[in-house]
């Protein structure tokens, strides 16, 4: 393997690590509802942390979106909304299932979808198919579709078993059905982040002619596309904040001390959860020309991770060996299909 796309899987790798561990800090958070906690994450990881990465990593940032063409920047902050209702949905995936079925349901779907379309759409996936790379990437979508399948029997196979007590005990607002279709309509909208990284790509080799680090030219990017997430998220946490009264929320809570924390743990999700795209982004610059095959990785080794912090959490308290054998097949798996579709770009 080249030693490059060997460093960029490991690069990968800590993203994925810091996406599957985000939405931890969120357990810490008292007596706020979803959409207040996730507006204070989004303001952290759609415009705090990214606007921050740019003045350290790409300074230039403004100017080089500017000379970037307009039909570019619109059509990656398009996508970029788009996005926003999947990360949505993903949110209130893991508020209903918990963090290892929310996460192996929702990015399972995105990684086969957000792998596949962007290269089909721009002629690479058909280049690739003209040799034993493009078979193999197909193979490791496959596979990875078979641990997401594993999963998600694991999951309903817990279903059935746990009691319902149990599962509250770990998971507070568990629901299996409504789990499920939000875990549904993250796989159709959020893989369009995939499809905006390599839209944004004119955006990132603008910044490569300014000057900027390869390792980092796709932090202008990330300020478009989630620029765009930003107003999705905004307009549904306020809508919610209006309907269920909540929006006392930001300024309330038990104690002052409590309050701050609050804040303090919403901003550390949004750390984490933009944390994954520096790294990312510092390996997507080793894949090669094949950069799309950077996102399967991403999404199979950050369902593993997360499925980790799952088992930490007790979110498999009282479920037989049985469905614990089944599930660390399918993180198995999804660890290998990581790999198959890391290397299929240098075959």
């Amino acid at each position: 393997m080249n030693t490059s796309i060997l460093l960029g899987i490991i690069l990968i790798a800590l993203g994925a690590f810091s996406a599957g561990s985000f939405a931890v800090p969120f357990g810490k958070i008292k007596g706020w509802k979803w959409e207040t906690y996730w507006m204070v994450y989004g303001l952290g990881s759609y415009v705090l942390f990214p606007l921050i990465a740019c003045l350290i990593f790409a300074p230039g940032f403004i100017q080089i979106i500017r000379a970037t063409p307009s039909g570019t920047v619109i059509t990656v902050f398009i996508l970029g909304a788009v996005y926003g209702i999947g990360n949505l949905s993903f949110g209130l995936a893991l508020r209903y299932l918990g963090l290892s079925l929310g996460y192996a349901l929702s990015l399972g779907l995105m990684l086969a979808i957000g792998t596949l379309i962007p290269p089909a759409l721009d002629g690479r996936l058909h280049t690739m198919m003209q040799n034993s790379g493009g078979i193999l990437l197909i193979q490791g979508v496959v596979v990875a579709c078979m641990g997401i399948a594993l999963s998600a029997w694991s999951g309903i196979l817990k279903d059935k078993h746990v009691s319902d007590t149990k599962k509250q005990e770990s998971i507070g607002e568990y629901n299996l059905l409504k789990g499920l279709l939000a875990a549904l309509l993250v796989g159709i909208t959020g893989s369009a982040m995939s499809l905006g990284f390599e839209k944004g790509i004119p955006i990132s080799d603008m910044a490569a002619e300014r000057g900027v680090n390869a390792l980092f030219t796709m932090m202008p990017v990330m300020v478009v596309l989630l620029s765009g997430t930003l107003v999705t998220t905004t307009f549904y946490c306020i809508y919610l904040g209006i309907k269920n009264k909540s929006l006392r929320d930001y300024s309330n809570a038990s104690s002052s001390g409590i309050l701050l924390s609050n804040y303090i743990f919403g901003l550390l999700t949004g750390l984490l959860w933009f944390g994954q795209f520096i790294v990312y982004g510092m390996g997507k610059s080793k894949m090669g020309p094949f950069t799309f095959t950077s996102w399967g990785i991403l999404m199979a080794l950050t369902i593993a991770f997360a499925t980790v912090w799952g088992l930490l959490r007790s979110e498999w308290k009282g479920a037989t060996l049985k469905i614990y054998i089944i599930m660390v097949v399918s993180l198995v798996i999804l660890i290998v299909s990581s790999f198959m579709i890391g290397i299929s770009g240098s075959i």
